[in-house]
């Protein structure tokens, strides 16, 4: 098993390309300004070239203390101003707004990074993944564990066969959101803006996402349960949330909640061996494998949450640059949204859902 630690940090996707990207970042909430921008500049082939929020004073007083040229408005960047100064935008906005920002860039010929989850619903994801393809545009989705070295390598020894074949897996996900943002108007409590509930959406995409990548493979049923009696989730059926999700053979687990303790972790158990994510999804990540009587602990201080995402910034700038396509896309997002979908159906239905 070492062979896949030894080297954990090489980028295996990268092609002997020369180049940047110039990305204008929509949306100037803390991810975008505390990890997207500095992971734009510790990154190899990307520069942010322009700043866009829901006002240009906003905008222009964030790009004069980071030393960016260009900021605008929403509107402004819907009617195409200073467009040349861009090749790729970045959607950091709230989730019912990420088609109009795509369908836009699409219109302008410019390649798009959208955070997960793609968009509010599924019927919207559909529409961005239209619009995107009618116009020849990259389309990609954030999501940073499938650059992140370590499940990179954890997904090489499932598919050689470390842990045997794959049995069932367990991902948790969690977190105390109104301690990191005490304010209950925020936008992930929102129904309108973050789309079928807030937990699933927001943390358990993370286990489903993560376990897609790790066993190669997509969701065909879903049974779901969900509970919530905190005044802040009035409208959101998700304050926790329990799935059962069917990958082939493989059954995971997933668990997740805006309002417990912080927990980040997945277990990945086959017929030979066991493979754990833990922590896993928050910036830090440990991975440790077993099998028979051997142990194999593996993690880095050099991957966080801004290494995760300057490697997810450049492997796009890779796929753009060396003009191949780009993944995970728009279509692998769209799987994602129809199972979230299906996990809340459950939940309101008590019925196991076929996807």
């Amino acid at each position: 098993m070492q062979g896949w630690i030894d080297g954990v940090l090489d980028r295996n996707w990268e092609s002997d390309v020369d180049g940047t990207v110039r990305f204008a970042l929509i949306g100037l909430g803390w991810w975008t300004t505390d990890v997207a921008l500095p992971a734009i500049a510790n990154s190899d082939n990307c520069e942010t070239t322009a700043l866009i929020s829901s006002s240009t004073e906003k905008a222009a007083s964030f790009a004069d203390t980071s030393g960016i040229e260009t900021a605008m408005s929403y509107e402004e960047f819907h009617e195409g101003t200073d467009s040349d100064r861009y090749d790729a935008i970045y959607i950091g906005t709230p989730n019912a707004t990420h088609l109009e920002f795509a369908s836009t860039a699409a219109e302008l010929g410019k390649s798009v990074l959208c955070e997960k989850p793609m968009e509010s619903t599924v019927e919207r994801a559909e529409r961005m993944v239209e619009r995107c393809e009618s116009t020849a545009t990259p389309l990609m989705i954030g999501y940073r564990m499938q650059t992140d070295p370590l499940v990179q390598r954890a997904r090489e020894m499932i598919a050689n066969g470390v842990i045997g074949d794959p049995v069932s897996a367990h991902g948790q996900n969690s977190q105390p959101l109104l301690e990191m943002i005490p304010n209950p108007d925020q936008w992930r409590l929102n129904p309108e803006l973050t789309g079928y509930g807030t937990s699933v959406m927001d943390l358990g995409i993370y286990s489903i996402n993560t376990t897609r990548f790790l066993l190669d493979t997509d969701p065909v049923a879903v049974q779901a349960q969900m509970h919530s009696s905190h005044e802040a989730f009035e409208g959101l059926a998700d304050e926790r949330s329990a799935s059962i999700i069917q990958f082939g053979d493989c059954q995971l687990v997933s668990t997740s909640s805006q309002h417990a303790q912080e927990d980040t972790r997945l277990t990945i158990t086959g017929t030979e061996g066991q493979l754990e994510l833990r922590p896993a999804f928050h910036g830090d990540c440990r991975l440790r494998v077993s099998r028979g009587d051997t142990t194999i602990t593996a993690e880095t201080d050099a991957v966080d949450a801004e290494y995760e995402t300057t490697e997810l910034f450049d492997y796009f700038a890779d796929r753009v640059l060396a003009e191949r396509s780009v993944g995970p896309d728009g279509r692998h997002g769209l799987t994602d949204m129809r199972t979230i979908e299906a996990i809340h159906q459950s939940a309101a239905t008590n019925e196991r859902i076929e996807l």
